[in-house]
């Protein structure tokens, strides 16, 4: 079994390079590390800006996928 879904979205996925990451938790061991290129919702995280340049703030379960050369 799976699941299909349309492909008839305007707003793709778009690829992040991490930059950095959090300790994670007693519960939730982080799996990324930073320099990995991961694919990211563009309507998950919270976008700011700190000294001119952009950053995507996401919960590593809105994560969903890592790229691989």
């Amino acid at each position: 079994g799976g699941i299909i879904l349309a492909t008839t979205t305007k707003e793709k996925p778009a690829i992040y390079e991490v930059v950095a990451i959090g300790p994670g938790t007693k519960d939730v061991t982080m799996s990324i590390a930073a320099g990995d290129k991961v694919v990211v919702s563009k309507f998950v995280g919270t976008d700011i800006t700190l000294d001119k340049v952009d950053y995507k703030f996401v919960k590593q379960d809105d994560i969903l996928a890592v790229v691989t050369d």
